[in-house]
C-alpha cells in the first residue's frame, strides 16, 4: 500500500493556531498536540511501508515500532495526567462541567495503545501471516490516530481557548511551570527535546522564548531546562524520528528504551545495562556513595514514626486543626518512597542481580508493597468524597499506617543488610555515584527540591559536608547545571536557612491542591465542645463532577506562582496527582456518581429495567447503533473477497448514517439544551456537539471510499483481463482502507456512546420528571418523519430482545399518548399487537373503526337481556309479587320472555311489563323481514353469517332496546366522555348507515360505473387531476359505487365523508383500467405510468404537484418538506407546526377542536390555521374576519396582540369624559382577563382598566 494512501488530515484548530505562544502560555500543551501529531502520521506511514516479506530488516522495523510506541504511550500519559490535575481542576473553578467529558475521554487512551502490542508480538514471533497482521497492525494504529486527534481537536477548539479567556498570563504560566516540574526529571529530559523535533525552527524558538519567561530567574533553573529543550543544538529531530540514527546514537534512543524500561512493568530490559558491567569494578577504601541511602532510610523512618504518633495524639485528643498538616506530610513521604521503590526496583535491583546471580527474590524487589501503598493513598484521596467520618478515618489511616511502617523498617533492614554491602563492594565509586543520580532523576523536579531540602534539613553537620562533596563529584559525568541545581538545594536546609517547621508550611502550600479536607471546617469542629469521633466530613465529590470538591481549589493550584509576590518565594511547583494518575490509577480514578444503564453492552444478560422511563428508549438506540457498527467492520473486512457484498454494505451504512444524522440533530437541538437549561448542567454537553460535528466528517470519508469502491467495480467487470488485475490489486486498497476507517468509526462512536451513557443520559433521569423526560423524548421524535421511522423501528427491534423491543415500543407509546402513533402503527406495521400496547398505555381505540364494529358489543343479546331485566325491575320494585314474577325471565331469551308476558293470564299486577312490545315494535320487526331477505340476495357482497353481522340486530331492536344500549355505554367507566359521545353518535345513526351499505350493495350489482372518464386540472394542458390535486387516476368510491378525483371531492358532492381505508381501488386516467391501489398503473400498455410523484398508501393520497409528507403521529398528509426539515410535531398538542413556533404555549390535543368562528374540526381541516397568543387555534380566514370588530380570543377572551395603543385611546377618552356627580367616586370590582387578577377599577358603565396591567380587557363582578 503506497504511504498517501491516507488522505485524512489532522490540522491544529484555527482557534489557538493563530495565537502566539508567546501571547498565550498556556498552548505549551497544544506543542506536544502538535507533536503528536506528527508522530502517530509517521508511524502510520512506517507501518504501511513496510516490507511484506519477513527478515532482520522486518523484525529491526517492528522493534522500532513497538518502541516508539511504548514511549508515544507515555507521552500521552504523562500529557492527560497533567490535564487531568492541573489544567482541568483550574478550568473547572471558572467554567463548570467542561472537563468532566475530556477525563472520560482520557481512561480510554491506555486500551487504544494497549491494542498495538499484541500485533507488535505476533510480528515479531515471525509467522507465514505477515501481510495480514500488518494489515491488522494499520488499522490500529490509524483507530488510535483517528480517536487522539479528534480529542486534542476537541481540547483545541474548546478547552484550551476556555483557558487563554479565563486565565491570566501568570496564571498560565504557572500551569505550564506545574507540569515541568511534576513530570519525572529522567522522562522531561526526553519529552521536551522529542516535542521540539517537531517543530519548524520558528516554532521552536517561540518555545524557547516562553518557556525562559515562565521559568524561575535563577541561572540554575534556567540552564537545566534550557538544556532539556535543546537549545544548544543537543538534540536534532533525526534522533527521534529516523530509526537508524537513533539506534546509534547513544544519547537519544538508547536513553529512551533505557527510559522506557524504567517506567515499563511488562518485560525485563537487562540488556541496558551492559554498559555498567563493562565499567571497572573496583574497592576502593573510605566513604563510598551509596552511603548516604542509610542517612536517607533514617530520615525517612524518623518522619515516619513522627507522624503515626502525632495521628494517635489527634485521635485520642480529638483536635482536629493540625490534622491537614499531618496528612500532608505523610502524603510528600508517601511520594518519595513511591519514585525510591520504583529506582530501586528498575535500577539498583536489577544491576545487583547481574553481579551477584539473581540473588534476589521477587517478593524482595516489590518494594514497598502495591497493595499498601495504594490502600493508604485511596484513603489519603477518597476520604472527603467518601463522606468517612472522621473518627473511622484516624482510626483506617492509623492501621494502614502501621502496617505500611513494619514494612518499610523489613525493607530497610533487607536492604542495609544485603543489598548496599554488595553495591558498596563490586562497584566503582563513579558507578554507586551515577547510580545515585539516576535515582534523583527519577522523581519529578519540584518533588526533588522538597525532597532534598527535607533530607538537609535533618541531618548533622559532617553528615551534610560528605553529601556535598559527593553531589561536586558528580559534576564530571551529570549535567554540571542540574548537579549545581541540587547543590543549592541542599545548601538551603544545611545551612539553616529553612526550618523544619517553615518546609512543612511549603509543603501544605505544595500539596494542598489534593488535600481532602477543608481547614474551616476542622477549625469548627476543632472548636466545638460537643465534638465526636463520628462526626463526619461533609460529603463532596471528584473534581470531575459538576461541583468541586473545595471553593477554593482552583486558587490552591495557582498558589505558588500565580501572586507575583508568591512567586520568588516558592520557586517550584508540584502535583502529585499526576503521578498517581500514572503510577496508581486506581487512588484517583474517577467514581462516576450516575448508574450505567442495564442495557449496556457489557452485559449480556437482557435489559430488564426496575424503574423503566422515557429516556430509556436512548439506551436502546445505543445498543442498536452498536450492534450495527459492529456489523459494518465485520463487513468490509470481507468486502475485498466477496464483492456481493458492497450493495448490501452500503444500504447498511447509509441507514446508520441517517439514523445517526437524525439523532445526533435531535440531541443538538432539543435534548442538550433542555439539559443545559438546568442551571448547574451548562456547558456539560458542548463536547458532544463538537463530536457530532467531527463524526458527520468521518461519515462523509467513508461514503467517499465506497463511492470509489462502486465505480471501480462496475469497471472491473468491462475492463480486460490486464486492467481488471490492476483494479483489483486497486479495489483491495480501497477495501483495506474502509475497514480501517469502518474499524476507527466503531472505536469513535462506541467510545461517544459509553461517555453519554455514563455522564449525559442519567442527568435526565435524575433531574427531569416522567412528563418532562416525556416531553422532551417526544420534541426528539417529532422531528422524525415517517419514512425513517418505518426503517427505524424494524431496525430497533431487529437488535433488541422481545422484552426489550416491548418495553421500548410501550415507552414510545406512553410519550405519543396524545396522538395518532398507534393507529399509524396499525395501519402500516403488520403484526403490530395493538391489543397489548393499548391497554399498557392507556390509548384510547381509533376513530377510524367501523362504526358497526365499534357498537356490536353494546347490541349482543346478552346486553339487552340484561338492560331489559333491568328496566322490569325498575317498574316492578314496588310491587310485593314481583319476586316470583322476575325469576322465570332471568334465564331466557327476549322471544321466550314475550310468550311468557303474553300467556299468563292470572298476574294482573305485570300488565304494565306488557306493554313493552308495542304495535310499533311489531311493525318495525316485519320490515326487518324483508331487509333481511334483501340481505340474503346480495349475500355474496357481505360474505357475513346472519348471526355475526351487527346491522340485523340494529334493524330488528326496538326503541327501548337502543335506549337501553345507550345507557349502557353511559354507565360504561372503562370508556372516556370522547368514546362516549363516538359510540352513542353511531348507535343513533346506526340505522342509517346500515341501509346506505345495503342500498350501495345493490346498486354495485348494476352495469356501468359513474365517473369513469378523465378529468383535468388543466383541460387546455390536458393535465390529469381535479381542483384539489394534480395526479393521474381516479378513486373508487364503494360507499357510493362512483369514481372520484379524489376524497374531497366525493365529500363535497355527497351526503358523507369518504373513508380513506374503504378505499381499495383506483383507475388510471390513461387506461381508464380499474385496478388495485398503488403507486404506478399495473396495466402493460401503460408501462409503470406515475399515478403521481408522491403516494401515501395509508392516506390513499396521490399528488404531483406539490412537497407533502405523512406526518406517522397525526396520521395524515399534511404539506410542507417533512418532519424535521420545515415542521416538527408537538405531542402535547398534537399538532404539526413550524419549526418557527419551537417555543410555543402547549394545549394538550389543542389542534382536535372545532374553529371556534365556523365549527369546522381544524384536525382534519385543509384550510391554514392560526395559533393565537393564548394557545388557541382558529382558521387564518376566521381570524381575519373576526379580528375587524373583536380583539378578544372568543373561548377565553383574553387579547389577541398589543393593544397597548387601543388602551392609550381609551385612557385619553376617559380623561376627556366626565362622570355624574352621583356616580364620582364610586368603585368596580373587576377580574383582569389578560393578566387574571382581580381588583378595583372607577365606576364606568362600559370601560374598566385593570391596575396591575394596564388592560381595559376586564370584566365587572
Amino acid at each position: 500500500m503506497a504511504a498517501d494512501d491516507d488522505d485524512t488530515v489532522f490540522p491544529v484548530a484555527e482557534t489557538v493556531a493563530a495565537v502566539p505562544l508567546a501571547e498565550a502560555p498556556i498552548l505549551f500543551f497544544v506543542c506536544f498536540h502538535r507533536a503528536i501529531r506528527s508522530e502517530l502520521a509517521a508511524l502510520r506511514r512506517l507501518a504501511v511501508g513496510a516490507p511484506p516479506e519477513s527478515g532482520s530488516h522486518g523484525r529491526k522495523l517492528v522493534l522500532e515500532l513497538r518502541w516508539r510506541f511504548e514511549f508515544l504511550k507515555l507521552v500521552c500519559k504523562f500529557h492527560c495526567a497533567a490535564e487531568d490535575e492541573v489544567l482541568f481542576l483550574v478550568l473547572d473553578v471558572h467554567v463548570k462541567n467542561v472537563a468532566c467529558t475530556y477525563s472520560l475521554e482520557h481512561e480510554s487512551f491506555d486500551d487504544l495503545f494497549d491494542s498495538v502490542f499484541p500485533c507488535l508480538d505476533v510480528l515479531l514471533e515471525e509467522k507465514n501471516n505477515v501481510s495480514i497482521m500488518f494489515q491488522e497492525l494499520i488499522c490500529c494504529i490509524s483507530t488510535i490516530q483517528n480517536s487522539i486527534c479528534q480529542h486534542m481537536l476537541k481540547e483545541e477548539q474548546q478547552v484550551f481557548p476556555l483557558l487563554m479567556q479565563q486565565l491570566s498570563f501568570q496564571e498560565q504560566s504557572s500551569l505550564v511551570w506545574q507540569f515541568i516540574c511534576s513530570v519525572p526529571v529522567m522522562l522531561m529530559e526526553q519529552f521536551l527535546p522529542w516535542m521540539m523535533s517537531f517543530l519548524s525552527p520558528g516554532e521552536q524558538a517561540d518555545v524557547i522564548h516562553s518557556v525562559q519567561k515562565i521559568i524561575p530567574l535563577e541561572k540554575s533553573f534556567q540552564e537545566v531546562v534550557c538544556s532539556w529543550l535543546g537549545c544548544r543544538n543537543q538534540v536534532s529531530s533525526g534522533a527521534y524520528t529516523t530509526a537508524g540514527k537513533g539506534m546509534q546514537n547513544p544519547g537519544g534512543s538508547a536513553d529512551m528504551r533505557r527510559i522506557l524500561e524504567l517506567y515499563s512493568t511488562k518485560r525485563p530490559f537487562r540488556e541496558n545495562w551492559n554498559w555498567i558491567k563493562a565499567c571497572c569494578i573496583q574497592t576502593d577504601v573510605g566513604h563510598k556513595p551509596i552511603d548516604c541511602l542509610s542517612l536517607w532510610h533514617g530520615v525517612i523512618m524518623k518522619d515516619l514514626k513522627g507522624i503515626l504518633e502525632e495521628l494517635y495524639e489527634i485521635r485520642s485528643s480529638s483536635c482536629f486543626s493540625n490534622l491537614d498538616s499531618v496528612v500532608i506530610q505523610l502524603k510528600f513521604l508517601v511520594d518519595v518512597l513511591s519514585f525510591y521503590s520504583n529506582a530501586l526496583r528498575k535500577l539498583f535491583y536489577p544491576l545487583l542481580n547481574q553481579l551477584a546471580n539473581d540473588f534476589l527474590s521477587p517478593s524482595n524487589e516489590r518494594f514497598p508493597s502495591g497493595s499498601h501503598v495504594e490502600s493508604l493513598l485511596c484513603l489519603l484521596q477518597h476520604n472527603a468524597q467518601n463522606g468517612i467520618p472522621l473518627g473511622k478515618f484516624l482510626k483506617n489511616i492509623c492501621r494502614e499506617l502501621e502496617a505500611f511502617v513494619l514494612e518499610v523498617s523489613k525493607q530497610f533492614a533487607f536492604q542495609e543488610m544485603e543489598v548496599f554491602p554488595t553495591i558498596r563492594k563490586k562497584c566503582s565509586h563513579e558507578i554507586q555515584q551515577q547510580l545515585l543520580y539516576m535515582s534523583l532523576n527519577t522523581m519529578p523536579l519540584g518533588l526533588l527540591k522538597c525532597a532534598i531540602t527535607w533530607f538537609s534539613v535533618h541531618l548533622s553537620e559532617d553528615e551534610s559536608r560528605s553529601i556535598l562533596h559527593s553531589i561536586k563529584q558528580g559534576y564530571s559525568f551529570v549535567n554540571k547545571s542540574f548537579a549545581s541545581l541540587l547543590h543549592s538545594w541542599f545548601q538551603t536546609g544545611y545551612s539553616g536557612k529553612i526550618s523544619v517547621e517553615k518546609l512543612r508550611e511549603d509543603l501544605l502550600k505544595v500539596f494542598k491542591s489534593r488535600c481532602s479536607f477543608q481547614s474551616e471546617q476542622i477549625k469548627e469542629a476543632s472548636g466545638s465542645s460537643s465534638l465526636h469521633l463520628d462526626m463526619q466530613l461533609p460529603e463532596g465529590s471528584n473534581c470531575r463532577s459538576t461541583e468541586p470538591v473545595f471553593a477554593d481549589k482552583g486558587k490552591n493550584c495557582l498558589s505558588s506562582s500565580s501572586n507575583p509576590h508568591n512567586a520568588k518565594k516558592y520557586e517550584t511547583s508540584y502535583s502529585n496527582g499526576i503521578n498517581l494518575h500514572v503510577f496508581f490509577p486506581r487512588t484517583i480514578k474517577p467514581v462516576h456518581l450516575f448508574p450505567k444503564f442495564p442495557g449496556d453492552n457489557s452485559s449480556s444478560s437482557s435489559v430488564v429495567v426496575n424503574e423503566p422511563k422515557p429516556v430509556d428508549i436512548i439506551f436502546f438506540f445505543h445498543k442498536a447503533l452498536r450492534k450495527d457498527l459492529e456489523y459494518l467492520v465485520l463487513k468490509s473486512a470481507e468486502l475485498a473477497e466477496d464483492l456481493g457484498l458492497l450493495m448490501d454494505f452500503c444500504r447498511r451504512f447509509n441507514l446508520i448514517r441517517v439514523l445517526y444524522q437524525i439523532h445526533s440533530d435531535a440531541e443538538d437541538k432539543v435534548a442538550f439544551p433542555a439539559l443545559e437549561a438546568k442551571g448547574k448542567l451548562q456547558n456539560i454537553s458542548h463536547s458532544y456537539t463538537i463530536d457530532h460535528k467531527l463524526e458527520v466528517q468521518h461519515f462523509s470519508r467513508i461514503s467517499l471510499i465506497l463511492d470509489k469502491i462502486y465505480e471501480l467495480q462496475v469497471s472491473v467487470s468491462c475492463a480486460e483481463s490486464t486492467v481488471q488485475d490492476e483494479r483489483m490489486v486497486k479495489h483491495h486498497k480501497l477495501c483495506g482502507k474502509l475497514h480501517n476507517m469502518c474499524n476507527s468509526m466503531h472505536k469513535l462512536l462506541s467510545n461517544h456512546i459509553y461517555r453519554e451513557e455514563v455522564e449525559i443520559w442519567p442527568l435526565f433521569r435524575e433531574s427531569f420528571s416522567i412528563e418532562e423526560q416525556e416531553k422532551i423524548i417526544g420534541r426528539m421524535f417529532g422531528r422524525t418523519g415517517a419514512e425513517v421511522l418505518q426503517d427505524m423501528i424494524p431496525w430497533l427491534m431487529e437488535s433488541l430482545t422481545a422484552e426489550e423491543g416491548h418495553a421500548m415500543m410501550s415507552s414510545w407509546c406512553k410519550v405519543t399518548k396524545n396522538t395518532m402513533f398507534d393507529e399509524w402503527l396499525r395501519e402500516w406495521w403488520e403484526g403490530y399487537d395493538t391489543a397489548k400496547l393499548a391497554e399498557e398505555s392507556s390509548i384510547s381505540p381509533s376513530r377510524t373503526t367501523d362504526p358497526l364494529d365499534v357498537i356490536s358489543r353494546y347490541l349482543s343479546q346478552e346486553v339487552l337481556n340484561e338492560q331489559k331485566e333491568d328496566i322490569f325491575l325498575e317498574k316492578c320494585s314496588k310491587r310485593d309479587q314481583v319476586v316470583a314474577n322476575i325469576e322465570p325471565f332471568r334465564n331466557q331469551n327476549v322471544g321466550d320472555k314475550e310468550k311468557v308476558l303474553n300467556g299468563d293470564q292470572h298476574s294482573n299486577d305485570c300488565s304494565e311489563c306488557a306493554k313493552l312490545l308495542t304495535n310499533c315494535d311489531k311493525k318495525r320487526c316485519s320490515e326487518a323481514v324483508a331487509i333481511k331477505d334483501q340481505i340474503d340476495k346480495s349475500s355474496q357482497i357481505f360474505q357475513l353469517c346472519e348471526s355475526s353481522w351487527p346491522g340485523e340486530r340494529l334493524l330488528t331492536m326496538s326503541q327501548e332496546d337502543l335506549e337501553a344500549a345507550i345507557r349502557r355505554v353511559s354507565r360504561d367507566s372503562s370508556l372516556d366522555l370522547q368514546k362516549k359521545s363516538y359510540i352513542i353518535q353511531n348507535l343513533l345513526m346506526g340505522r342509517w348507515i346500515v341501509r346506505q351499505q345495503i342500498s350501495h350493495s345493490v346498486s354495485s350489482n348494476k352495469e356501468g360505473i359513474p365517473g369513469r372518464y378523465p378529468s383535468y386540472q388543466d383541460h387546455l394542458k390536458l393535465t390529469f387531476g381535479c381542483k384539489h390535486y394534480k395526479r393521474n387516476c381516479k378513486l373508487f368510491a364503494s360507499c357510493c359505487n362512483q369514481l372520484y378525483a379524489c376524497i374531497r371531492c366525493h365529500d363535497e358532492v355527497a351526503d358523507h365523508t369518504l373513508d380513506r381505508k374503504s378505499i381499495t381501488k383506483m383507475m388510471c386516467m390513461k387506461c381508464l383500467k380499474i385496478q388495485p391501489i398503488g403507486p404506478t398503473c399495473s396495466t402493460v400498455s401503460c408501462d409503470n405510468f406515475s399515478m403521481a410523484r408522491y403516494y401515501c398508501k395509508i392516506c390513499k393520497l396521490f399528488d404531483d404537484g406539490r412537497e407533502i409528507y405523512h406526518c406517522p403521529y397525526c396520521n395524515l398528509c399534511r404539506l410542507g418538506k417533512g418532519l424535521g426539515i420545515d415542521y416538527f410535531h408537538c405531542m402535547n398538542c398534537n399538532a404539526c407546526m413550524s419549526r418557527s413556533l419551537s417555543a410555543h404555549i402547549c394545549r394538550e390535543k389543542c389542534l382536535e377542536d372545532n374553529c371556534p368562528i365556523c365549527h369546522e374540526y381544524i384536525f382534519t381541516s385543509s384550510s391554514p390555521v392560526k395559533a393565537l397568543p393564548c394557545g388557541h387555534l382558529m382558521h387564518s380566514t376566521c381570524f381575519q374576519d373576526y379580528t375587524c370588530i373583536h380583539y378578544t380570543c372568543p373561548i377565553c377572551s383574553k387579547s389577541l396582540g398589543d393593544m397597548q395603543v387601543y388602551f392609550r385611546m381609551l385612557d385619553a377618552m376617559l380623561a376627556e369624559e366626565k362622570i355624574p356627580d352621583e356616580y364620582a367616586g364610586r368603585t368596580q370590582v373587576i377580574l383582569c382577563n389578560d393578566c387574571e387578577k382581580r381588583g378595583a377599577a372607577p365606576f364606568h358603565w362600559l370601560y374598566h382598566k385593570c391596575s396591575f396591567c394596564g388592560s381595559y380587557n376586564t370584566r365587572p363582578l
